[in-house]
């Protein structure tokens, strides 16, 4: 398999990241949860969340930083070092749903001998907006 690199050269402020879409199932909640330790009822036990009212199973948090982490470094490319992440969750995300990442390059600058971009991007579900929040990461260049 042949690795996409990207550049800090090749980057611009206001550039969009490409449009991901995602198929949530039941599994992929269940594993995100195991593969965090997160055993709590609310993403494992469908009785459990609908006694409490709830529609479905939920995505934990960690899963969810899980794919931020993914979509970013799917963009950049093998050489993306992920310098700084933050998200907000908004909106559950449940079994059924198609998760819509998008983002957006914000700043590109250099601080100290790193070439940096801040990019700030969005995930959302049907219900709406899952999360969001921005990530700074380091990027290669040509001569380096």
């Amino acid at each position: 398999m042949a690795w996409k690199y990207l550049y800090w050269e090749d980057v611009e402020e206001g550039q969009e990241l490409p449009t991901v879409t995602m198929n949530i199932t039941c599994t992929t909640v269940i594993a995100g949860a195991i593969a965090s330790r997160d055993f709590t009822p609310v993403h494992h036990d469908r009785d459990f969340v609908q006694k409490a009212g709830l529609k479905d199973i939920l995505l934990n948090n960690a899963t969810i930083c899980g794919f931020v982490g993914k979509y970013l470094t799917d963009w950049t490319g093998p050489e993306g070092e992920l310098k700084e992440i933050s998200f907000r969750i908004s909106t559950p995300c449940f079994p059924g749903d198609t998760m819509t990442k998008t983002g957006k390059v914000v700043k590109k600058y250099t601080g100290g001998d790193q070439h940096l971009v801040d990019v700030e991007y969005e995930f959302a579900v049907p219900q709406g907006r899952n999360c969001g929040g921005t990530g700074t990461i380091a990027l290669p260049t040509r001569g380096h």
